[in-house]
């Protein structure tokens, strides 16, 4: 590992994000401390843009892991393997990222089993350290080193939730959907409407949002309107892109699209 260049991790383009309010200060004083960071908020609120845009801004490499109830321990921390010469130690990402001095960020977390998440809390207190069992090894994290998860509290369950000895070792940040100015500015930004399309883009979302616990899980994310706006700039249909984008992802209830199909026909009247 000696020519492991850990750089190669940094994000060289500035993500696009507007703050909401303090988010920025707070992180920042949070990495300066080397506190651990817990981001909660709905699917497609920002909250994976927001930790690219501070790595970018703190020039640290950031190493993300999308997390799924398939990874094991092993995944994260590292394996032995076979090659031609026998066995070697291939560390994990989160092994990288102690061990080289990275944001270490694992998405959507409550997706993964809660024995997995185990090997994260030695990483999270004044021990700053992981144990490499298989190989005989304790690493003290660099200097540099910062562990950030995130996930969706609407998902929820009994099954799927964050243990209190998981959650209280982290500082946390709440997310929500920004205010409609501001998403209008970012769907003209990312996806290169003019600003009216962008505001009955928005307004749509609302009514989606406005429809949760109402036969729809979670409302249109300001993703999903991206992607609205976007193939809406390329040429295809404003009915078309927001049954593409908005409507078929959120929800499979006949009556739902249908109440979805009459709020397009009159916001975009």
């Amino acid at each position: 590992m000696s020519n492991f260049d850990i750089n190669q991790f940094k994000i060289e383009l500035e993500p696009f994000y507007k703050a909401q309010s303090t988010e920025v200060e707070l992180y920042t004083a949070a990495y300066n401390l080397r506190l651990p960071v817990m981001i909660k908020g709905p699917t497609g609120c920002g909250k994976s843009r927001f930790i690219e845009y501070m790595a970018y801004k703190l020039d640290k490499p950031i190493i993300t892991v999308s997390c799924n109830e398939d990874i094991t321990a092993s995944d994260l921390i590292g394996r032995f393997l076979l090659d031609t010469n026998g066995t070697r130690w291939v560390d994990g990402p989160l092994t990288l990222a102690a061990r080289h001095g990275a944001i270490c960020y694992l998405d959507e977390i409550v997706e993964a089993r809660q024995d997995t998440m185990v090997v994260i809390h030695s990483l999270t207190d004044h021990r700053r350290e992981l144990m490499l069992d298989k190989k005989g090894e304790l690493v003290k994290a660099h200097s540099d080193f910062q562990l950030v998860i995130s996930y969706n509290p609407a998902y929820q369950s009994l099954m799927k939730d964050l243990k209190q000895s998981t959650k209280q070792r982290f500082t946390g940040m709440d997310f929500d959907y920004v205010s409609a100015e501001l998403e209008t500015s970012i769907v003209v930004r990312e996806s290169g409407v003019n600003s009216d399309i962008a505001i009955k883009l928005v307004k749509l979302a609302q009514v989606t949002r406005n429809l949760v616990g109402h036969g729809i899980e979670e409302g249109a994310s300001t993703r999903l309107l991206n992607y609205a706006g976007i193939l809406i700039a390329s040429g295809v249909s404003v009915k078309d892109a927001c049954n593409m984008a908005l409507v078929c992802p959120i929800t499979d209830d006949i009556e739902i699209r249908t109440t979805m199909g009459s709020a397009i026909d009159a916001i975009f009247d």
